[in-house]
């Protein structure tokens, strides 16, 4: 009675472990959405979007708040390091509409932006006197939302990470980068110093101090304070 009772005791234990792992294969292996690591949910991405505002035609030309609008502008594009600006001129060959065109790229040259980065051409405007428009693409790190990531609540059979592991991580990185197209292509790096590292292999050669005078000073007062 003592041995089929134990028998049936390793029995239920064993069924028990096998279904409980394969429980736990199925909920990872077997969802083709699971991504292939658990830091690999949230990456950070990048949004397009337009920086354009819209110039009356006026036949005096571009008025004072036109032409500080138009130095915002640059100043924003020299900021955002993006492509071209385009001025588009409404259709329909209006003297006053394409007089102003060119001023604005005139006044975009004087703001700094450089002649090949702006572009003027026409689009179709259901009246010739309908704004001129200027703008630039833009780029915008997408910060996800943390708060619509409802992880479960039940209790879980799996060692695998809960839904939101790596979103706020993700979000604080977008929140903080000063240039989004940094996440597309990293920066180059500038050339490296050589100068000072030349003199100090210079003095090593020859047997000379390799450390600077300040730095002397400072060792020496250090010295003196911990005596």
């Amino acid at each position: 009675m003592k041995t089929s009772l134990s028998r049936f005791v390793t029995i239920a234990a064993v069924l028990s472990v096998s279904g409980t792992l394969a429980a736990c294969a199925g909920m990872t292996a077997g969802d083709p959405s699971a991504p292939l690591t658990p830091i690999s949910r949230y990456a950070l991405q990048v949004e397009p979007g337009l920086d354009r505002i819209a110039i009356a035609v006026h036949d005096a030309g571009l008025s004072a708040t036109q032409e500080r609008a138009l130095h915002d502008l640059a100043a924003r594009h020299r900021a955002a390091g993006s492509g071209a600006i385009v001025i588009q001129a409404p259709g329909g060959n209006d003297p006053a509409a394409d007089a102003q065109a060119w001023a604005a790229r005139a006044t975009l040259q004087a703001a700094g932006v450089p002649d090949d980065l702006i572009q003027v051409s026409a689009y179709a405007a259901p009246d010739p006197r309908a704004p001129i428009l200027a703008g630039f693409e833009t780029l915008t790190a997408h910060l996800p939302n943390c708060a619509l990531e409802q992880g479960a609540r039940e209790g879980r059979f799996s060692n695998a990470s809960t839904l939101g592991l790596g979103c706020a991580v993700t979000a604080n990185m977008a929140a903080q980068i000063a240039n989004p197209r940094d996440i597309i292509q990293p920066r180059a790096m500038p050339p490296a110093e050589t100068g000072r590292a030349a003199t100090v292999f210079a003095n090593y050669r020859q047997g000379d101090r390799t450390s600077a005078a300040q730095e002397e000073l400072v060792a020496g007062r250090i010295s003196r304070a911990v005596e």
